[in-house]
């Protein structure tokens, strides 16, 4: 282990250490949690998802950080798609719910809200499916496409709100990884199944869950961009 591997290490830990240790740090989080759920979202992608990021990043080139690299710009990033996948959440669990219903399902609400059975299980599945398929490729590539723009703008944060070329970034995509391998392959193999378990989770633990498996994104993404190479 380097010693920079040492120090990331004890900055995850200081970070998730307090609210193991005080009752009182972990209480004020599940409150203002439940009170303000949008802001968390944010504030949760903006932290674990840029760590999955800086991980992808040490895994393709060695170091936590590079000139360019743009952390900051990313969590801003992580943090807005952290808004939208809590809207994505709500929308496609109600939409879903709604959905069996229609189709015949009986007592799916109060199924999804009890305990544990193989109709919750079928459930959650089904809310998994509609929200990766319909919902997480337009999100992965918003974030490729942001990703490249922080790249192109030298990573800092005046480069962040400088128009982005979005024709331009689409046409030089490589979307033979992005079909084949990001979409083809993560979203049935693993995001399917990940999200089931979310989604089986209570609806305050849904969205931290969501966020650190951000944290397996950034692998797979430093996965996808050595492909690309």
């Amino acid at each position: 282990m380097k010693r920079n591997d040492f120090y990331f290490a004890l900055f995850v830990l200081f970070l998730f250490l307090p609210f193991f240790l005080s009752s009182d740090l972990y209480a004020f989080y599940v409150k203002f949690n439940k009170e303000h759920g949008f802001i968390m979202s944010f504030i949760k992608f903006a932290v674990l998802a840029t760590v999955g990021e800086v991980i992808g990043l040490r895994i393709k080139t060695g170091n936590y950080n590079a000139p360019g690299f743009g952390i900051l710009p990313r969590a801003i990033i992580w943090g807005i798609l952290g808004i939208t996948i809590k809207l994505a959440f709500i929308i496609f669990t109600a939409g879903t719910i709604d959905f069996l219903s229609f189709m015949g399902m009986e007592n799916v609400k109060e199924t999804y809200t009890g305990e544990f059975t193989a109709g919750k299980l079928l459930i959650a599945f089904c809310i998994s499916i509609f929200m990766n398929t319909i919902y997480a490729p337009v999100m992965m590539t918003t974030h490729k496409v942001t990703d490249t723009h922080i790249l192109n703008t030298g990573g800092t944060i005046g480069g962040l709100f400088k128009p982005i070329s979005v024709a331009s970034i689409l046409k030089n995509l490589n979307w033979d990884v992005q079909w084949n391998f990001v979409f083809k392959k993560t979203i049935p193999y693993f995001w399917y199944p990940a999200h089931t378990i979310t989604f089986l989770l209570p609806a305050e633990y849904q969205v931290l869950f969501a966020a650190m498996l951000s944290i397996a994104l950034g692998l797979i993404l430093a996965i996808a961009s050595l492909k690309s190479r």
